[in-house]
């Protein structure tokens, strides 16, 4: 197999969404620091929404991505918090695996803070392969990526279950 076709994890995205701005926020950028490490970035309304009561550029939330090196430890302590479990309907056909945390105190070392409150969180891990992504990125002649280079769903779960031993739950 040619290695320009192997499949390696691109970034890992943690958000966190609390909908409004001011504390709550602040809690929740406090939550995603201690559990990355990193500085997040804060999330904002991209249309105004009457019924959900936001506005344009309303902060609602704070996200961290994460790449390279730090990948695996931060994904091998959020599986940890899952039992190293995932439903089959959580692997996307456009090469993302999605799972959520209910709760920041599950993962190892952390302690309820009555200052903090309890916080949720999605994380998002986003594959490729090794060769293939820069026909979309690149400066002359993008392209739109071919199928034959787009990560397929089963080639994602058998790439967790090599690599992370993560036990897939439910049918097809």
């Amino acid at each position: 197999m040619n290695p320009m076709e192997d499949i390696v994890i691109d970034k890992v995205t943690v958000n966190i969404g609390v909908g409004e701005a001011g504390e709550k926020l602040e809690k929740a950028k406090k939550v995603i620091t201690l559990i990355t490490g990193k500085e997040p970035t804060i999330t904002k309304v991209k249309r105004t929404n009457r019924e959900f009561g936001i506005r344009q550029d309303q902060p609602i939330g704070v996200k961290v991505t994460i790449r390279k090196e730090d990948i695996k430890k931060f994904l091998e302590s959020a599986l940890w918090v899952k039992n190293f479990k995932a439903f089959s309907y959580s692997f996307s056909n456009q090469g993302t695996f999605s799972f959520g945390i209910s709760d920041y105190t599950d993962f190892k070392g952390m302690k309820y803070n009555p200052e903090i409150g309890i916080f949720g969180m999605d994380i998002v891990v986003t594959f490729r392969r090794k060769g293939g992504y820069r026909v979309s990125k690149r400066r002359l002649r993008p392209r739109k990526v071919p199928e034959k280079i787009k990560v397929k769903r089963e080639e994602m779960m058998e790439y967790m279950k090599n690599n992370y031993n993560l036990e897939i739950l439910g049918g097809e």
